[in-house]
Order: C-alpha cells, then structure tokens, then sequence
C-alpha cells in the first residue's frame, strides 16, 4: 500500500515536473520573443535634416516613434525646426517601437558675439567663422600695407566690432589688405582638388572666387619622363566633384585680389584623379 501510494506521488511529481518546464519554454521561447520582438532588430535611420512634419509618418513605417526634447539648438546649416540631433544615432540596432529622442534646430537663431578677425589672414578668418557657425561672404581689397589681413568686418554693409552681439549664422563680408596691389605671385595648383578645397585655397592665397562652370566630364594631361628619358604626356579623367581646369592656370603670375575661374566636373565619374 505504502509502495503503491509512493508510486503515485512520483508519478505526479514527474508530471508537475514536465508541466512547469513546458509552460516555462512556452513563456520564455515562444510568447516572450514574440511580443518582445526578441532577437529582431531596426536599423536607426538617418532624420538630421528632416523636417518635423515628415517625421510621424517616416518612423511609423519603420515601427519607430519619437519625443522632442524641450533643449534646442541651432545650424545654419540646416532648416529651422528640422532634426538636428537625435539618439538613438543612425545606423544603431533597436527593437521595433523604440523611441527616438530629437532635438529640432531652433526657429530662432541664437545671439552670439562677433569674434575677433582684425590682422588675421583670410585663412584664418575663414576657420574662425565656420568655428562660430558664421558664413564668409564678400571680400573686398582695400589699399593698406597689410596684405591679405582683415582691415574691416560688416554685415549687410554695416560696420561691426568685435564682440559686437550679432545673429548665429550671419553672412560676414571683409575688407582686407592688398598691399597696395603690387604683390606678385604664382597661382596655386587646384586641378584634382574638390570645389570646397579649391575654393578655400583661393582665398586662402589673397585671390578671389570667379566664376564657376560646371560641366559633364573633365580631364587633365600629366607629364612624366620615363626610364629612358623621354617624356610622356598622360591624359587623366577628373571624378565627380573635382576640378579640372583653372583660369589663370597654375603657376602664372598674378597679383594679390585677381579672380580665378574653376570648371568642375558635375556628373560621377568611376576614375579619380
């Protein structure tokens, strides 16, 4: 009797037993995974730049959803009250659902004070405004014995000083020094750079940006001498995005403040320079 009621409580132990484990793989494998999304993951798409009224529609296609964040911040750069940070980043694996923090680029630039260019290089004038999230606009040459310095600083043709409270993002024009124009040197070599460089360059050295022309495709020639002496004349492509030609070409004498002239390739291209 005693051995049969034994029996019995094994048996049922062994059925709780089975019981547990299977409704434990029905929890944690099957149900959990599947509401969980367990193992599945987005990739976080790129939204800087995007503007906030496309953004509902963009994330739910995605199974994302986002919250604005009351901190703003502000880039020239970018249109106002589009995305200009988020976190998660782009490219981050999340779970579907996951919510993405924004922060939107303010409506309202913010004020800044003017920061000191006077004696600089125009270089240097350069690095210091995109420092500040400010443009570079005109630069007009004026007689002084400073060449290639900042003499004078305005917006929208009115004088400014600096640490004078101006907008982020405002278009600074200079008057910088031409050294009484009778600087001579040579041009720089700009063939193979890309425009942003070519351009910096440019003003870089005292010149001025001309005009630019743009065009399907471009090449230049390269001179090389071979191991017998003679010289060979190689055509090589320009890619999408370079300059091929320049007008005064390299290496011409040019006086500080003249204009050069880029023609840049405009269409991809599969050779580089």
């Amino acid at each position: 009797m005693i051995i049969q009621k034994l029996k019995y409580l094994i048996k049922n132990f062994i059925y709780i037993i089975i019981c547990g484990v299977v409704i434990f793989l029905l929890i944690f494998k099957i149900y959990l995974p599947i509401t969980t999304n367990h193992g599945e993951s987005i990739s976080v798409p790129n939204l800087i730049g995007m503007k906030i009224e496309e953004l509902d529609k963009f994330l739910k296609n995605r199974d994302l959803r986002y919250k604005i964040l009351e901190d703003s911040s502000y880039s020239s750069e970018l249109p106002t009250l589009s995305v200009l940070i988020q976190n998660p980043i782009e490219n981050m694996k999340v779970k579907e659902n996951r919510k993405i923090y924004i922060t939107l680029n303010s409506k309202i630039p913010p004020k800044i004070k003017m920061p000191n260019l006077i004696n600089g290089s125009v270089k240097n004038a350069q690095l210091i405004l995109k420092s500040y999230d400010l443009k570079l606009g005109k630069i007009n040459y004026v007689p002084d014995m400073a060449v290639n310095a900042v003499i004078k600083m305005y917006i929208k043709g009115a004088s400014v000083a600096y640490n004078d409270i101006i907008t982020k993002g405002s278009t600074i024009d200079l008057d910088v020094g031409d050294g009484f124009g009778n600087q001579i040197f040579e041009t720089p070599d700009l063939l193979g750079m890309t425009l942003e460089e070519g351009v910096f360059t440019v003003i870089g050295s005292g010149l001025r940006v001309g005009k630019i022309h743009y065009q399907d495709s471009g090449f230049v020639y390269l001179s090389t001498i071979d191991d017998e002496g003679n010289k060979i004349r190689e055509k090589i492509t320009i890619s999408s995005g370079k300059i091929f030609k320049q007008y005064p070409k390299n290496s011409i004498k040019i006086k500080i403040g003249e204009k050069m002239n880029l023609w840049v390739v405009s269409d991809s291209l599969n050779a580089s320079y």
